[in-house]
């Protein structure tokens, strides 16, 4: 009781602590209890009271200084934001989430019940933390790695709470009790009814966490993967000639676990332990160099609601999604997918859509899927990519042409597995080493550098008008310095008069 007790305490407990009125019983309930009891860090806190919850939490925004939002007013439920620019006398700069709800039933029992895990269904008294209030067991079922539901409604009631059920399960190493199980394969087919955004928010929290693709494997053993994301289903079963070892599904899974283990290795802070063998030693060999870059790339979130991690993961998911529409075979029966990026391009922009992503994101999505094959290409041949080459790829990517280095080193391991010659290996690593270095280390003159002549010179001097021909001549002029072919003004000018004669 004392470690938990020493996990629950933080500063801001202790100041919501403070600002309620001794004789008003205000319960903490849910996940600050459970990760207390695990011994993990308590970030975010969900109180419930018996009375009016969203005027005790105006109350307690206003002296805290916090930002308020009312979340439901039918249910009486409202959200206190602690803001991380915004610091807080006592507590410090920590961005953290407070909620408070009344309760949802007759009292506080009734509240618990109606909770979605019995791990999540434990409350204590914010004036008795030492007595912890457990009508289901719930501390029991988590010191015994049991996920179960806290009534046969729970997942019915709100079939959501699938995608969590898996997510805990992984997260926390727990296993979904069998009866659980039974309800989230009866409650499976409701998922295309929720609200995209919950569903979208719970995909990317799984896909954002530890190990995402064992977590997507359970979704499908419980038959909830086909209503969550159906055009990743469509993998299964798609065969493919080797160098593939696998078929479309399995090779994605593997995608992901290979994906995960990369960024690992080339994570901020170098870990002698995930390189542990020659493939991963190779990697951090050549890619080393731009752990600090890579930090900070994964950082720059597209949207603040949904790290980058996620989005990351989500793009892998669909990246060989068109496969199904394209596959032929030839008439010596090697099996052909041509065109398939494009195919999923316009598969996960549909999905992107359909989940209410941001414009944002659906285009960097669109962007990852239609070019995920070019360095594997690049590196297909003996050749160094030349200057042009360089520049042509991030000419069509921009910053996703990074996402898409870190993709293909996952797609190559995923498509030989443990048969990858080295010489393959080493070659791929190269290439995406000479992309990086380009896109950090010389952009200014490989990528983007300064113009020779501008538009409005363009125009005036070959009498055109404002168009597509001008941006087209302006691509060729700056392919042709990045290739180191023309040097001068004079020289950009001549090239767009030899271009505007022949077209």
């Amino acid at each position: 009781m004392d470690e938990f007790l020493a996990r629950l305490s933080n500063p801001i407990l202790d100041r919501v602590i403070q600002l309620i009125p001794d004789d008003e019983p205000v319960y903490l309930v849910g996940g600050a209890i459970r990760d207390a009891l695990l011994l993990r860090p308590v970030y975010d806190l969900d109180f419930v009271i018996p009375g009016n919850a969203m005027k005790l939490a105006r109350q307690i925004a206003n002296k805290l200084g916090a930002a308020y939002f009312p979340l439901d007013k039918k249910r009486n439920m409202a959200r206190i934001i602690l803001m991380s620019d915004e610091p807080i006398e006592g507590i410090g700069g920590t961005l953290r989430r407070i909620d408070f709800s009344s309760f949802q039933g007759p009292d506080l029992i009734s509240d618990l019940r109606g909770r979605d895990f019995t791990m999540n269904s434990m409350a204590v008294e914010v004036h008795q933390l030492q007595t912890l209030i457990d009508p289901l067991g719930g501390a029991a079922d988590l010191a015994s790695k049991r996920l179960k539901a806290c009534s046969p409604q729970s997942i019915l009631d709100d079939p959501i709470r699938i995608l969590r059920a898996v997510r805990f399960s992984v997260e926390l190493d727990l296993s979904i009790q069998p009866e659980t199980r039974q309800l989230i394969r009866q409650a499976a087919r409701l998922l295309p009814e929720e609200s995209a955004e919950r569903l979208r928010d719970e995909l990317f929290r799984i896909l954002s966490q530890s190990r995402p693709s064992c977590a997507l494997r359970i979704l499908d053993i419980l038959g909830a993967l086909e209503f969550a994301m159906p055009e990743a289903c469509m993998l299964k079963g798609i065969e493919q000639s080797p160098p593939h070892i696998m078929d479309a599904w399995e090779h994605t899974l593997d995608f992901l676990g290979r994906l995960e283990i990369i960024l690992d290795v080339l994570a901020p802070e170098y870990n002698p332990d995930k390189v542990d063998n020659l493939t991963m030693g190779t990697l951090a060999l050549y890619l080393g160099r731009f752990r600090n870059p890579l930090k900070e790339h994964l950082s720059n979130t597209l949207n603040p609601e949904r790290p980058y991690r996620g989005f990351l993961f989500f793009a892998g998911l669909y990246h060989d999604v068109g496969k199904l529409k394209a596959r032929t075979m030839d008439e010596k029966g090697k099996i052909r997918f041509i065109n398939h990026e494009q195919i999923g391009g316009k598969l996960v922009e549909t999905r992107g859509k359909a989940m209410k992503l941001s414009n944002l994101e659906i285009e960097r999505l669109v962007t990852i899927v239609n070019h995920h094959m070019r360095p594997s290409l690049l590196s297909h041949t003996e050749e160094i990519p030349s200057r042009k080459a360089i520049y042509r790829f991030f000419r069509d990517t921009g910053a996703a042409g990074v996402d898409i280095c870190l993709l293909s080193l996952a797609d190559i391991l995923a498509t030989y597995g443990p048969t990858i010659p080295q010489k393959r290996w080493t070659r791929h690593l190269e290439v995406v080493q000479m992309l990086l270095k380009a896109w950090w280390e010389d952009r200014s003159e490989g990528i983007f550098p300064r113009l020779l002549i501008n538009g409005d010179d363009l125009m005036k001097e070959l009498s055109i008008s404002p168009g597509p021909q001008v941006g087209f001549l302006l691509d060729a002029i700056l392919e042709a310095q990045v290739g180191g072919d023309i040097h001068s003004r004079q020289e950009a000018l001549n090239l767009a008069k030899q271009l505007s004669l022949e077209n």
